[in-house]
């Protein structure tokens, strides 16, 4: 699913030719077998000329200053531009479920993705957002145009779609929009369902799998934090969620829609899968007035906890092996797991028996997994009728004007939220110049110590005196700076105070030639040099 195994395969193997290739040098150089402690021979060679080891030294010397040369060039490229926040993706509102789910990446492969786009050569930070409505890609870019095609190239590498028709159905948005996007998201803004809760529960566990890896940078994990807490204010102060329905809800309501009338509750219900999703399904069938709902799962120990917590429908628990058979039992069959393969094709659907008459005569199939558990074939089928989330809009409209009032409300708290994230990312800038001008007073400091220790003489000097001076010299300096150091620094609340601190920062930088900015740039590409040799 990731980037292919094949490139994987011969990159290795083109590296490790060349470590294992004979180095060039004097054809007199011979290998000597490799001998251990013991006098035991082992597998493996040792060049014995000694020129190889300085010929080797030489090589790396000269290829460290052409990588040096080459990554400052990139820096006076790279000062035309700063790095920039960056969101592709494709939702529900952007892309049909069919390329939804070749794009998909399940929870536990977010670090090893994380891993491979920051791999990439413009892409500092980066986190993955992919759930059964959207997959979103959230980076750091030390090029805006260099970033977005390494992540549209991975994204199609990926999922085996062309660049040019992944294009059609992405969207990309750059720092405050990027940011924007993120919060709204996190709000339940840009749901399917407007206002559900599952999303923001989703995007706290990008910060979980983040921290539990390590993969989230500063910037993006700051972001996502900010954005857990724009979702929970917008929550808590508009109501918005109140009435709102989730993937789940919808899915139960539109089941009872396509059922007769009079015979909707005493339709036979399956549920295969008993994860969050499918646990949601079974909460709202049991808002509906169901009684009896049978759950086919991997282990039991779930569907048991399942039934402990809720007491006023009767669960029956069927294992994999018989998901077939209870199949052939249910009326309606809702589908919510991880596979990744189709539980249920068009040869599935034929074997199964017919429908009464009072139930319609059609079998129906609620698929809300991404990728999707029941394949578009199975439609195909007279006897069968198949939902999948895309088709939760009918649902969805339901009280969508009282909906869109609360998020209008909404929109001035992510305003808040939006303008307090950049404060803080604008307040960022000011740190380099703190720590350049912190260590250009030090380094004069102990330059002048030091001549003003020997022209006193080691010998007229013991150690309470020395330390006397050091601490005289530290003070000096500490006193000196401690008036320009107060004016780079704000809490970045008020906006006022940030730009007057900003234009601090520009005019320290302009009077002891601290060039930060290039000095931050250069340090990023050296690490992105670093990082691929390594």
């Amino acid at each position: 699913m990731m980037a292919s195994t094949t490139s994987a395969t011969a990159a290795a193997a083109a590296f490790g030719g060349a470590a294992a290739a004979k180095p060039r040098g004097s054809s007199s150089s011979v290998p000597c077998p490799r001998v251990s402690a013991s006098g035991r021979r082992r597998s493996g060679v040792v060049w014995c000329d000694a020129g190889v080891e300085a010929q080797a030294q030489a090589v790396a010397k000269a290829a460290s200053i052409a990588a040096l040369e080459q990554f400052k060039i990139s820096a006076d490229r790279y000062m035309k531009e700063k790095s920039s926040i960056a969101v592709i993706g494709l939702s529900v509102h952007t892309a049909p479920v069919e390329m939804r789910e070749k794009l998909a990446v399940a929870e536990e492969l977010w670090p090893r993705a994380i891993q491979e786009l920051t791999n990439l050569n413009h892409i500092e930070e980066a986190a993955v957002l992919s759930t059964c409505n959207r997959m979103e890609i959230y980076v750091m870019a030390l090029s805006w145009n260099r970033g977005i095609r390494e992540v549209v190239d991975w994204m199609s590498k990926k999922s085996g779609i062309p660049a040019s028709e992944l294009r059609e159905h992405l969207f990309m948005l750059r720092d405050s929009d990027a940011t924007r996007h993120l919060f709204e998201v996190s709000a339940g803004l840009d749901s399917l369902v407007l206002g559900e809760g599952q999303i923001l529960a989703q995007v706290k566990q990008v910060v979980r799998s983040g921290q539990n890896s390590g993969g989230l940078g500063k910037n993006i994990d700051r972001m996502f934090k900010d954005a857990i807490t724009a979702g929970k204010r917008v929550r808590c102060e508009t109501n918005i969620s109140a009435g709102a329905v989730s993937v789940s809800s919808a899915a139960v309501e539109l089941a009872l829609m396509k059922l007769p009338k009079t015979e909707s509750l005493s339709a036979r219900m399956l549920l295969i899968g008993a994860g969050k999703m499918g646990k949601l399904v079974i909460k709202h069938l049991i808002a509906k007035g169901c009684k009896k709902v049978v759950v086919v799962n991997r282990s039991v120990e779930r569907v048991d906890a399942i039934r402990e917590e809720m007491k006023d429908i009767e669960i029956v628990y069927k294992p994999l092996s018989e998901m077939y058979e209870a199949a052939a039992e249910a009326d309606v069959v809702f589908t919510s797991t991880a596979s990744e393969t189709p539980l249920f094709t068009k040869e599935h659907a034929e074997a199964l028996p017919p429908i009464s008459d009072t139930m319609g005569g059609v079998r129906l199939f609620v698929d809300i997994s991404v990728p999707r558990n029941v394949s578009a074939c199975v439609s195909e089928v007279g006897s069968a009728r198949v939902y999948n989330v895309d088709d939760l809009k009918e649902v969805v409209e339901a009280n969508k004007e009282e909906r869109l009032r609360k998020a209008m409300e909404a929109q001035t708290i992510i305003t808040q939220e939006l303008k307090r994230f950049e404060a803080w990312r604008d307040s960022l800038e000011t740190v380099p110049t703190i720590k350049k001008l912190r260590s250009y007073a030090d380094r004069i400091r102990a330059s002048e110590l030091e001549k003003c220790l020997q022209k006193i003489g080691e010998d007229n000097l013991n150690k309470k005196m020395r330390r006397a001076i050091e601490e005289l010299s530290t003070g000096i300096v500490n006193k000196l700076l401690h008036g320009p150091l107060q004016h780079l620094r704000c809490d970045g609340s008020d906006s006022r105070t940030l730009d007057e601190t900003l234009e601090n920062m520009h005019a320290l930088n302009r009077m002891f030639s601290l060039d930060t900015e290039k000095a931050i740039i250069e340090q990023k590409i050296k690490a992105k040099v670093e990082k691929t040799q390594n």
